[in-house]
């Protein structure tokens, strides 16, 4: 039961952030960053499941099928929205809080071959501009907005409260 709570979570935070979502049919059919989500939750499961093999077959084809590169070691919060996902990285040890939004061909990745935690962790209600580059084992800060194209390699800190006329304003 849970599993379908999650799945119409998912649609209803595409509807609520991409403004061209029409209804729950279109995003369920036709948007590849709730496709590519899908699959790394069900790939994320197998993972932890000592299934890692499997886990990284599925989240393969959903690479080739979506675009969208999740690996399934990273970890996910809820209410979590790729728009226009196309060349979206998500590294293996990245974490990603609650409520955050990332544009297209955005990296979360890592600046070298250390093992252990060489991904960004993105703090809850963060959005992260089209083409941007997040790199290294560094925080982004609660609320934090970071813009398209931008390169980030240090901590950025939380931001305060965010006005509504925020939510957009990349």
């Amino acid at each position: 039961m849970r599993f379908l709570k999650n799945v119409i979570e998912d649609i209803d935070v595409a509807l609520t952030r991409d403004p061209a979502a029409r209804n729950r049919i279109e995003v369920m059919l036709a948007y590849p960053g709730v496709h590519a989500l899908w699959a790394y939750r069900f790939s994320h499961f197998l993972w932890n499941h000592r299934l890692k093999l499997i886990a990284r077959v599925l989240s393969n084809w959903s690479r080739s099928a979506t675009g969208i590169e999740i690996h399934p070691g990273a970890k996910i919060g809820r209410r979590f929205f790729i728009d226009h996902g196309m060349g979206v990285v998500i590294g293996e040890s990245a974490i990603v809080g609650d409520d955050v939004m990332i544009y297209h061909d955005v990296t979360l990745g890592a600046r070298g071959f250390d093992l252990g935690k060489r991904h960004p962790t993105i703090e809850n209600d963060v959005i992260i501009g089209a083409g941007a580059r997040v790199l290294g084992n560094i925080t982004i800060g609660q609320r934090a907005i970071i813009g398209a194209n931008s390169v980030i390699l240090k901590d950025v800190p939380a931001r305060g409260e965010r006005d509504a006329s925020e939510l957009f304003m990349i």
